[in-house]
């Protein structure tokens, strides 16, 4: 790298999130870094064009090395066969390329020890068509072309030849080579490792030690994958360890191995899954079953590029594909908002390469005509997630000698801020910082809640480093992230190093709110101006979400000379802003100094619907309605009481004559309505006055006895007006008296009444007479005593009452 010496300004170069490929290369050693120079962050002039990445995954070169002696059996040829088109099929990057080579030996004149079935292609659409086609040229052994033995050697050197031919890409790509194999070295009767079987087999053996050796300078990794019960298990593992050791990250895994199955049955899967160890990917397993059916697998938030593989078997079987939606995807072109590539479907293998698939359950329809049937059918998917890094220095301008905080958070191609620390699980982080002046120092960056981490799994990975007083030129910062499947767009953060006196110092606070579209969002700016003149700052917004739309004010912003000043501003969202997390950032840069950055926040917003107008009003509704329910209640439970309180049923009524009943006569239910009874007095001919009762348009002529809501009692004789009755007390009615019994009583002062409205009643002593019924009933006056007579009814009795007490409750 050229340095350049600035003086006093100290250019911080490139803060760069993630691994520097899918794989290691020899000059990168396990976690290859990317390195990039930085201009200052918002300058006009500067140009991103060379420091921008390719879209989609970093591409590799590959073999599938596939086992022809005569030891395999035509089935386990055939499974061998789909697992390498299982893989030149998915893999996820159009700028990788991929070779199809078998492998036996060379026993006799016109024999060779391999078959390069496919040369190296570029997996780009028609590239997977022509891998697609001629990988199945491996199901086809022509013992006149190759030997029946297991010429490890040849294969390696065939493999590593085809990888490293025409020079190193650029940049330089990852080499690897999965080798399929049921046996072991078996050289024995190829003449050209020796004269005898014993030499042929040492000479076999330090022959493949040299084309390993070969292979590990040339930085090609081998990572071998045996089936069967006579594996060589030691000789794999020497194979594995003796190529390139180099890995695409420090996880756990991801350093070639060699793995051993039971069966040719199982080695698709375990291809798959050898094949995402050594990318760098993951598998999603899928379902399995004959035609028709419906499979399904599922796709993770995280993922940004995948394929959907099918391994069909034979290509009468016909695949439909459907995203999480249940939407029909094109089988090539874009769709919402994701591109989409479909290859080999008249082959065994399918596959659809799906640039920001939509996460979630995928669905693949099979169907096949009869006769094409009886064989299950399996979906996978192998993804990778491709992130876009957000970093942020405090201070954005870091001075020689002050401690720096480095935040990194990450956000897909679709703008989704990843905020679930599970889909980041295992993930390690750590940054390098090297430069001219100082010996080069890492740091660690973590999520654990730890200073200087704000809190322990928010996504956002944090670490800080001091600036050595020693640099003297520009520097670079490197993060390393280390996680199965995931992997970075490696956009740098521009920044510049600040003069050793800070002439203006600021503070970005951004409110953390949830808002609707159209809606805004506060902060403030807390700046200090040293210098004597005023600067002219403005705000200027970063990484923003595609399709969201921001306008903050106020800008420009004066900070006056010497002088430290707080600005609020406010943030305002577009009517059509779409919902979710609002990714990107604010900063504040001096104008006046290249549009240097003084500080910077990041905009922790959430975007949501508005609410309904139920949202806003349900409880004043259900509160309203239930203070009207309860307001009901009480009214009917009042109507009632006072109805109650009305009714005369129970009440007797006796006739008077000269202190006698003459007739006696009970209210009954139903005939007081609205507290009133009404009734007459008959006089037969020759007979006893007798009381009867009176409904209907005979009631407006008749006598009236009502209770009022309070509980005290009134007649209204006929024709006249009302005069109010004490039980047990006789008032006047015609030429008789009526004397009501019974109820509850209620006491009233004397004095309430005025005399002229007190009912009058004969104050005698008692006396007891007979009416024409022969029945005997008692009466009271005013004075203690008892009077008896007989009338028609039945007698009711009744207590004397003193002028102070009368009975209205009922």
């Amino acid at each position: 790298m050229q340095w350049t010496n600035k003086g006093s300004a100290l250019l911080l170069a490139g803060v760069l999130l993630g691994l520097s490929g899918p794989l290691g290369t020899p000059a990168a050693g396990a976690a290859g870094p990317s390195r990039t120079a930085l201009t200052a962050a918002g300058s006009p002039g500067a140009s991103r064009t060379a420091a921008d990445p390719a879209e989609g995954p970093d591409p590799l070169d590959f073999a599938v090395v596939v086992d022809q002696s005569k030891s395999l059996a035509d089935k386990d040829l055939a499974r061998e066969t789909e697992a390498a088109a299982l893989l030149s099929q998915g893999e996820i990057s159009e700028r990788s390329r991929a070779t199809i080579i078998g492998f036996g030996s060379s026993e006799k004149s016109g024999q060779s020890p391999v078959s390069e079935v496919c040369p190296l292609i570029v997996a780009d659409a028609a590239g997977r068509e022509r891998l697609s086609k001629c990988v199945q040229q491996l199901g086809v052994r022509d013992e006149a072309r190759i030997g029946p033995g297991t010429d490890f050697p040849a294969a390696v050197r065939q493999a590593v030849t085809r990888l490293t031919e025409g020079g190193a890409r650029t940049p330089a790509v990852p080499k690897v080579v999965f080798l399929l194999t049921d046996g072991k070295l078996d050289v024995a009767d190829s003449p050209e490792y020796g004269t005898d079987r014993d030499t042929r087999q040492s000479n076999g053996a330090r022959r493949l030690t040299e084309e390993l050796a070969r292979a590990r300078a040339a930085g090609v990794q081998i990572w071998p994958l045996g089936f069967g019960s006579e594996i060589d298990r030691s000789a794999l593992t020497a194979m594995a360890e003796g190529g390139y050791r180099g890995a695409c990250s420090d996880v756990p895994g991801s350093v070639p191995r060699m793995r051993v199955v039971g069966s040719s049955a199982e080695i698709d899967k375990a291809l798959q899954e050898t094949f995402a160890a050594a990318r760098c990917a993951r598998i999603a397993q899928g379902t399995v079953g004959k035609p028709p059916a419906d499979l399904t697998v599922t796709i993770p938030p995280i993922a940004t590029d995948g394929s959907l593989t099918v391994a069909k078997h034979d290509p009468k079987v016909r695949v439909t594909y459907y995203d999480p939606a249940g939407r029909k995807v094109p089988v090539r072109g874009e769709f919402d908002g994701s591109t989409f590539e479909v290859s080999g479907q008249d082959g065994p293998v399918e596959a659809l390469r799906v640039k920001d698939p939509l996460p979630g359950r995928w669905r693949v329809h099979i169907e096949a005509p009869e006769g094409h049937r009886d064989r299950e059918v399996a979906v996978r998917a192998i993804w990778q997630g491709r992130l876009r890094s957000d970093v942020t220095l405090d201070p954005a301008s870091p001075r020689a000698g002050e401690k720096v905080a480095v935040q990194v958070r990450m956000q897909t191609r679709r703008g989704v801020v990843i905020t679930d620390p599970e889909q980041l699980a295992g993930l390690t982080a750590s940054a390098e910082v090297s430069g001219a002046g100082f010996a080069p120092f890492s740091f660690k960056l973590a999520d654990d809640g730890r200073a200087p981490d704000a809190k322990a799994g928010d996504v956002r990975f944090t670490g800080t480093f001091t600036l050595p007083a020693a640099a003297t030129g520009d520097l670079e910062l490197v993060t390393r992230m280390a996680a199965p499947g995931i992997t970075s767009d490696k956009r740098p953060v521009h920044a510049r190093r600040g003069p050793d006196v800070p002439v203006l110092t600021a503070g970005l606070a951004v409110d953390r709110v949830t808002v609707h579209p159209g809606g805004t969002v506060h902060g403030t700016l807390d700046v200090t101006n040293n210098d004597s003149t005023p600067h002219t700052l403005r705000f200027a917004l970063q990484d923003q979400t595609p399709g969201a739309e921001l306008t903050v004010a106020p800008t420009p912003v004066t900070a006056p000379a010497g002088h430290s000043t707080r600005v609020p501003f406010t943030l305002t969202l577009a009517a059509g802003t779409a919902l979710g997390e609002l990714g990107g950032k604010i900063a504040v840069v001096d104008t006046g100094d290249g549009d240097t950055v003084l500080d910077t926040a990041f905009l922790d917003v959430l975007v949501v619907a508005p609410p309904t107008w139920w949202d806003r009003w349900w409880k004043a509704v259900t509160g309203g309605a239930a203070a009207v329910l309860v307001l009901g209640v009480v009214i009917g439970i009042r109507l009632l009481a006072r109805r109650r309180r009305r009714d005369l049923t129970g009440i007797t009524l006796e006739l008077h004559e000269d202190g006698r009943s003459l007739h006696a006569l009970t209210v009954r239910k139903g005939q007081s309505a609205g507290g009133t009874f009404s009734f007459t007095v008959d006089e037969p001919y020759g007979g006893a006055p007798m009381l009867r009762s009176v409904r209907g348009s005979a009631a407006s002529t008749a006598h009236a006895l009502r209770r009022t809501g309070s509980g005290e009692l009134l007649l209204r004789p006929r024709g006249g007006g009302q005069v109010p009755v004490r039980p047990g007390e006789p008032v006047g009615l015609g030429e008789h008296e009526l004397v009501v019994r019974g109820g509850r009583t209620t006491t009233r002062r004397g004095g309430d009444l005025p005399w002229s409205r007190r009912p009058r009643g004969p104050r005698t002593p008692r006396r007891t007479g007979s009416g024409p019924g022969g029945d005997t009933g008692t009466g009271t006056g005013r004075d203690p005593g008892t009077a008896t007579g007989a009338g028609p009814g039945s007698g009711a009795a009744g207590s004397a009452g003193g002028p102070d007490t009368y009975d209205v409750n009922f």
